[in-house]
């Protein structure tokens, strides 16, 4: 929380709260940003204190004044009562699945997940004992015929991943908490200035603060925020795990924070407009962006989200794999590789058939997910341009 003069009560907008959130400069000498501490030791002033573990910081695994400005601000952003930072978006995942799971219980979790997170669960969650189904990802209300008296946590993610899928979180958030189970939500793609997880009825959210809050493909960060009634109970898991970040990219998250709704509004415009003018190509048999009027889940989108980024799919009608080589190959301006929310272009050939287990994935043609970084959209177009050229010729 920052010291901003003239206090009105109002609840500040989005990006004057994104400014300032998570900054004391009366605790720094003044200086507005929250300085990086290195260290693990801290020093108490007596014994009395130290057998008490009295402090506002007591080891720096348990947090340190930079680490406890990126937590207070995405507290702030996300709505939420309790925040941790952790070293990466998967270990986000597996914190918070281990925060609401135990041996003996039942996990339900979209077949539209982060592949990581499903072997992640089809490998640690089963060797300790918790048992795993997927369903599919438009169920909603639906999932009550799926759970059992030892289901305690259902994991979602929405859009999902690479396949865009948007669930009814509200609806499977009502049938968990009638059932007493938690509402875990990977939250990547929207963040919570455009989807709040919390007002959503989440009970746990997900960010990879290596995307959109990082913003410029130089670290490595998660999130994990939860609402009142799963706050001490993730604090405390996290003290149990000790998978505290660097102190560096905490500073470079908070850095990243004060331009991250910008990012995301231009990420939403050139996402759009790319989108559109991929629709109309004559080589694209589909493009899968939830804000697009012909997405199967645009209704539902509309109505729980607040924007939309820059990362979606699109589908080529029957080409081999050689002429999608060929046109991936030889882009100048996007880069081929994982991730995605920087500032550059990226584009990623996919293929979920032989992993998903509840629905069938059948497009019809190879799949490509594209992030629309921050290069002019007319060079970028002119890039995917030569690139379907390329296709064509391959294909001849």
């Amino acid at each position: 929380m920052s010291e901003t003069r003239g206090q009105s009560g109002r609840k500040k907008k989005s990006r004057t709260r994104l400014a300032h959130a998570g900054r004391r400069p009366s605790e720094q000498f003044g200086f507005v940003n929250t300085p990086i501490y290195r260290g693990s030791t801290v020093l108490f002033p007596d014994t009395a204190s130290l057998l008490a573990n009295r402090g506002a910081y007591t080891y720096a695994t348990k947090g340190t004044p930079t680490t406890r400005a990126l937590e207070e601000a995405w507290i702030d952003v996300a709505g939420a009562a309790e925040a941790v930072a952790v070293p990466s978006g998967l270990a986000a995942i597996t914190l918070a699945l281990l925060t609401a799971l135990k041996a003996g219980d039942h996990l339900l979790v979209t077949d539209s997940c982060y592949l990581p997170a499903r072997m992640f669960c089809d490998s640690v969650l089963k060797r300790l004992g918790v048992e795993t189904t997927y369903y599919d990802p438009r169920i909603g209300a639906d999932i009550a015929a799926l759970m059992r008296p030892n289901t305690t946590a259902i994991l979602t993610e929405s859009p999902g991943s690479q396949t865009l899928e948007v669930q009814d979180i509200p609806a499977i958030a009502e049938v968990a908490h009638a059932r007493g189970a938690c509402v875990v939500l990977d939250n990547t793609w929207a963040t919570p200035l455009f989807f709040p997880p919390h007002e959503r009825g989440v009970d746990l959210a997900i960010e990879a603060g290596t995307k959109y809050l990082a913003g410029h493909s130089d670290l490595l960060l998660g999130l994990v925020s939860a609402n009142e009634k799963w706050a001490k109970r993730l604090r405390a898991t996290y003290n149990a795990f000790a998978i505290c970040p660097g102190p560096e990219d905490c500073f470079l998250a908070l850095r990243g924070l004060r331009t991250m709704e910008l990012r995301l509004r231009e990420a939403e415009r050139a996402g759009l407009e790319m989108a559109r003018w991929l629709a109309a190509r004559e080589e694209v048999a589909e493009v899968i962006h939830p804000a697009l009027e012909n997405h199967a889940d645009h209704a539902l989108w509309k109505r729980d989200f607040l924007g939309s980024t820059g990362l979606f799919s699109f589908v080529l009608k029957p080409v081999p794999p050689e002429a999608v080589a060929a046109m991936l190959d030889g882009l100048e301006l996007f880069g081929l590789g994982y991730s995605w929310g920087g500032f550059e272009s990226l584009a990623l050939p996919f293929d979920c058939a032989s992993y998903r287990t509840a629905t069938e994935w059948a497009p019809g043609g190879p799949a490509i997910r594209l992030s629309i970084g921050l290069e002019d959209l007319d060079d970028l177009k002119e890039d995917l341009d030569a690139g379907f050229a390329r296709l064509r010729a391959s294909k001849a």
